[in-house]
């Protein structure tokens, strides 16, 4: 996976070179065969980060996407986060591997951590990455959160060894934004990075929340952020 860290909040990047930093998402749940080839083939073309596709699509996309330097990136307990078990997680994200995707993102159980089960909270990223051997962003959905939670949430993210904490999963939960952004940048350490999620749809939002910190952008709207064309009515999730 090739990721570049983005620190400078003076950062000028034209729309087409925000590609690197954006995984070209798609996970509609109609997408036929055909569209996840192309999604891969979009990728490529403009030079995204990478191709976030479901699961189940990994063999396609995975053969699209060989020897191109085009990251292949999946989710599981994912788009409704927090309903897998533990050891469902850790046997799907070990399938997932082995299809080839070379990066994870996966939910977390909020009421765990809002029961105060924090080591089953720990345990259970934790297990996806072991599992799994993938770089492992976790999406903690802030906005669910209390102040004190988001400050537990964090850490026990980074104790299981995640390599990206992630602000929210979607758009449902919350719009990306650079408050949230530099929230998880400041507390992140030990080389854990952000990846920014939800609802990103425009070039100057994608360079805002750069600009803040974030080292990825999660959107299914890349195509209209390089080329400069996304608005509020682009959809994106």
């Amino acid at each position: 996976m090739s990721t570049t860290t983005v620190t400078s909040a003076e950062l000028d990047l034209t729309p087409a070179e925000l590609a690197p930093y954006i995984q070209h998402t798609k996970i509609d749940p109609d997408a036929t065969r055909d569209e996840m080839v192309a999604h891969a083939q979009e990728a490529v073309t403009h030079g995204f980060n990478a191709a976030m596709v479901p699961a189940s699509w990994l063999p396609v996309v995975v053969a699209e996407l060989r020897g191109t330097g085009v990251g292949v990136a999946s989710a599981l307990d994912f788009p409704t986060v927090g309903v897998m078990t533990s050891a469902g997680k850790a046997a799907e994200a070990a399938e997932i591997a082995r299809l080839g995707a070379t990066q994870l993102d996966i939910g977390v159980q909020v009421g765990w951590l809002k029961s105060g089960r924090y080591d089953d909270f720990r345990e259970d990223i934790a297990g996806v990455v072991r599992a799994s051997g993938l770089p492992v962003k976790v999406m903690l959905e802030l906005p669910l959160l209390t102040d004190d939670e988001k400050e537990t949430a964090v850490e026990l993210a980074m104790e299981a060894g995640a390599a990206f904490l992630k602000n929210a999963s979607s758009g449902q939960i919350e719009t990306a934004n650079p408050a949230s952004v530099r929230y998880l940048v400041d507390r992140a350490r030990n080389g854990v990075q952000v990846k920014a999620s939800g609802s990103i749809k425009t070039y100057r939002q994608g360079l805002e929340l750069l600009r803040a910190g974030a080292s990825l952008l999660g959107t299914s709207a890349g195509l209209a952020i390089v080329t400069d064309t996304g608005d509020e009515s682009t959809v994106s999730y």
